[in-house]
């Protein structure tokens, strides 16, 4: 069986947490898009870790973790991530690398660090890992894939044509230091043998898995509305978001993804520049930033403030059509316990119309929330596990969440660790 687990908004939702909980179950979990730009928070009996690249299933021993073809492949920083692993007492990781995955350079990450200079205060708020340049050579075939880097005479020529497409943005766009081809091959060689042990034929490996019958965990990163195509766009990332790329990024056949957990939190948070009708500001948003997540709302990656807003059920019920979902993960539920009130943004306001659909970029830059408030229940409800013995103003919320996106609510996360779940039988048939 394969599941693939994503984000319905704009990411960091908790999908590190959904995964590592769900790995416990699973044989194989799968990282098929995004790279290092976007981490996944995971808290377990080895710790709490920040993951970038690395599949949410790492602290599993006997899971097989696996870099698809779909991935941004930063081969030092996944290498340093499985040292850091282990290093903290963590198991080995079992790691496999598509052969067909593409390599994130150095020049992808200083000319993504370039052009965010060169744009200033109109630049889309990149976190510098290289991705949209990486991307970018991929769709032009001028990328390195992993399998090319045990061929000197594919490198050879290639870092040669590098050398000379490159070498003209950055001596009279960006006035930056040229790039040298044996500089690249140097590179390139430092990265063959990082990457070595790992390399596989995934797409085979996950063939066979499937057939075999064996549970397949997709771990997407980011959330809907960073989708290239379906969301805020040009505020958005350079792969896709959906569980319909894990087809893709994975290798395996679409038809076999049957199930589809797609992760939103209580309230709403976002990393980066872009649309966000319901945020909040000031010190009803520092509030919740310091009660939210754990540890409060800073990015994995990047260590910026998230950006907070109450629960929008627009972004949300289009979130989760677009992903497909058959099942909703609601995390941070806790978080919300200090309130005595709680928001919901209930529709948007354009141009005086009320609308609950999620409009495109053009029309949500006018949007305004329309609010339902609804009740609080100001107590702790961290270490309960059975969906009953939530206060009533909490299974209220959650189901009034429920009804409002359309989805049913199977999970829902009332703590950072592993166990901090309840799972529950949800009347709503999706």
């Amino acid at each position: 069986m394969v599941q693939a687990v994503v984000g319905a908004n704009w990411g960091d939702e908790g999908k590190g947490k959904i995964v590592d909980t769900l790995a416990d179950r699973a044989d194989i979990v799968v990282r098929y898009q995004g790279g290092a730009n976007a981490g996944h928070t995971i808290v377990n009996k080895y710790g709490k870790f920040a993951l970038h690249t690395l599949p949410s299933g790492v602290c599993h021993p006997e899971c097989v973790n696996v870099l698809g073809n779909g991935v941004a492949l930063n081969i030092p920083l996944v290498v340093k991530e499985i040292e850091e692993l282990v290093s903290r007492g963590v198991p080995k990781p079992k790691v496999l690398i598509s052969d067909r995955a593409q390599v994130v350079m150095s020049y992808h990450i200083n000319l993504d660090a370039y052009e965010e200079e060169r744009l200033a205060g109109k630049s889309f708020g990149s976190t510098k890992s290289g991705i949209a340049p990486f991307f970018s050579d991929k769709y032009a075939k001028i990328g390195f894939q992993v399998s090319e880097l045990f061929d000197d005479e594919i490198l050879e020529e290639k870092a040669e044509r590098i050398c000379t497409l490159k070498n003209v943005l950055l001596e009279h766009l960006y006035h930056k230091p040229l790039l040298k081809k044996e500089d690249l091959m140097k590179e390139l060689h430092e990265y063959r043998d990082m990457v070595s042990p790992y390399v596989a034929d995934t797409a085979t490996f996950l063939q066979n898995a499937v057939k075999e019958g064996k549970t397949i965990l997709l771990e997407g990163q980011l959330g809907t509305m960073k989708d290239p195509d379906h969301g805020i766009y040009p505020m958005v990332t350079s792969s896709p978001t959906l569980a319909g790329y894990g087809a893709i990024g994975a290798g395996v056949p679409p038809y076999a993804i049957e199930k589809i957990v797609t992760v939103t939190k209580a309230y709403s948070s976002a990393v980066g520049a872009g649309e966000f009708v319901s945020e909040i500001f000031g010190d009803e948003a520092e509030e919740l930033r310091r009660r939210g997540g754990d540890g409060g709302e800073y990015g994995a990656t990047t260590g910026r403030p998230r950006r907070v807003g109450w629960y929008d059920v627009v972004a949300s019920r289009y979130g989760c059509r677009l992903q497909g979902a058959t099942d909703i993960a609601l995390t941070v539920v806790d978080c919300l316990s200090y309130l005595d009130e709680i928001p919901v943004c209930v529709a948007y306001e354009i141009d005086g119309r009320q609308t609950v659909d999620f409009p495109t970029t053009s029309a949500l830059k006018k949007a305004k929330p329309v609010w339902t408030t609804l009740p609080g229940w100001k107590c702790d409800i961290c270490g309960i596990r059975s969906y009953e013995e939530l206060p009533e103003n909490c299974r209220k919320y959650i189901e009034f969440i429920e009804e409002k996106i359309g989805f049913p609510v199977t999970m829902v996360s009332n703590g950072p660790g592993r166990d901090d779940i309840i799972y529950r039988e949800s009347a709503l048939k999706n």
